[in-house]
């Protein structure tokens, strides 16, 4: 399986790490903003081919399938024109950054039967993992979620602390994740309400947003975003049930006392972003759809979709 990267900043390493592991896997093209760090990552990852460009890695005979990490705002042109290029994509979250690109995606899809999958990697992690398998085995249902992503980004800045050629959004990137986790663990989102804080003088987004959910089994959701929190960075999900209460924090869950729960025998790695790669690779070589697919995760959006036009309208 011959993989080209697009997108070689924090998060593309991250996806380059995990390849590594996997059998079978080559690295052939890596792309990104400046041809120096395309280069670079090329070197160390030992892709043979390196562009500034994303056709120049379409184009080619020795890539199978394409991994985007690119800023949001390039992410639904960039999957279509991999899928219509004859290659399988995994685009990172989010899909799109409005309800009528998502749409568009899944149509191309659906057209050239290419598996694309989205990069919702909380359907991966073995802590949300262990809660999905207690739920499928009918031992646990949820009652409520209690969610809270926070950052401290006043500048546009990655996670390497680089200065970013794009805007982050916690709507469309940030919520995507925890939108899509619940009905994935509750059920179809039935109900949702939005509100934001101040918009940012210079990145021109509201850095702050808390948001509320209602599944179709009634369960519920509250999320809470912010860009502003100086402390602990990162997503804190606390799942209420009928049976037991859990805190999951990306790959490590414990009860609501706060006592480890082991899951390292739940996936083969304890890595989230492994076990995404891994169900891509899987998801072609099998000829089938794969979890996070577009098909999948395409109710998310609409969900996204109809909280943006809420905000919009103040």
């Amino acid at each position: 399986m011959r993989i080209a990267l697009a997108g070689a900043g924090a998060f593309g390493e991250k996806h380059l790490d995990g390849l590594k592991n996997i059998d079978g896997v080559e690295i052939t093209s890596i792309i990104s903003r400046t041809g120096e760090q395309a280069a670079a990552v090329a070197a160390k990852y030992g892709a043979k081919h390196s562009s500034t460009e994303l056709e120049d890695a379409l184009a080619r005979d020795d890539v199978d399938a394409v991994i985007l990490c690119t800023p949001t705002q390039m992410h639904a042109a960039q999957a279509i024109a991999c899928m219509k290029a004859g290659k399988h994509v995994q685009v990172e979250i989010p899909l799109s950054d409005s309800w009528a690109d998502a749409q568009e995606v899944l149509r191309v899809q659906e057209e050239t039967g290419k598996v694309c999958m989205v990069g919702h990697t909380r359907r991966f992690n073995p802590s949300h993992q262990f809660v999905h398998n207690r739920i499928k085995a009918g031992e646990f249902n949820v009652q409520q979620m209690d969610v809270q992503t926070y950052f401290f980004r006043r500048k546009n800045i990655n996670a390497k602390g680089e200065a970013r050629s794009w805007t982050d959004h916690l709507l469309w990137h940030h919520a995507a994740h925890t939108v899509d986790l619940f009905a994935y663990q509750a059920g179809k989102i039935v109900k949702a309400n939005a509100i934001e804080g101040p918009i940012h003088p210079e990145l021109g987004i509201a850095m702050d947003m808390s948001i509320q959910l209602k599944s179709e089994s009634g369960a519920i959701c509250t999320l809470s975003l912010s860009f502003n929190n100086n402390g602990p960075l990162g997503t804190f999900f606390r799942y209420i049930g009928d049976t037991d209460t859990y805190i999951a924090r990306y790959d490590d869950l414990v009860n609501g006392k706060e006592e480890p729960i082991d899951v390292s025998k739940v996936a083969v790695s304890m890595n989230g972003i492994e076990l995404q790669d891994r169900e891509f690779i899987a998801a072609i070589r099998e000829g089938r759809d794969p979890n996070s697919s577009v098909q999948k995760v395409f109710d998310c959006y609409r969900v996204l979709g109809e909280l943006e036009t809420q905000l919009a309208k103040g």
